[in-house]
């Protein structure tokens, strides 16, 4: 038998949540899991109620990925998932974020904030200051 490690089942439940994405760049899924249940899932994706970027174009087309966040339509997946979990009054206190990317400088800032214990992604992404903030703030992080 073939079992994953509780990292690899909870990074292929957030490859799953990243089809649910509307970007056009990247699909990103997130969730937030503590004491190995899970608290919130996110996907990156136009705000609720808004025309997604696969209906409308992507105005960061011809921007180098990792850049000009502010142009962006979508919530990103951690963003989204942090929601969810407010929403719902669910704390991220002491929990681990699982990603298929690497968290950028805003989301890694929001984590630091919701006092996330670990960050555990697959891709990289070129943001090498969200890595620095988090580990400044005693995040530990780990790429599968």
């Amino acid at each position: 038998m073939d079992r994953p490690s509780l990292d690899q089942y909870f990074m292929e439940i957030a490859a799953v949540v990243s089809k649910r994405s509307t970007c056009l760049r990247n699909q990103v899924g997130a969730l937030f899991v503590k004491e190995n249940r899970i608290l919130s899932t996110g996907y990156n994706g136009a705000p609720t109620g808004l025309p997604h970027c696969d209906s409308v174009g992507c105005l960061r087309e011809r921007v180098a990925s990792g850049t000009r966040h502010e142009l962006c339509r979508a919530v990103h997946a951690e963003q989204n998932a942090i929601i969810q979990a407010a929403i719902h009054g669910v704390s991220i206190e002491g929990a681990t974020l699982y990603c298929t990317h690497q968290p950028c400088i805003l989301c890694a800032k929001m984590m630091i904030n919701g006092r996330v214990r670990k960050v555990v992604y697959r891709q990289s992404y070129p943001d090498q200051d969200a890595l620095k903030f988090l580990e400044l703030a005693g995040i530990e992080v780990v790429r599968l």
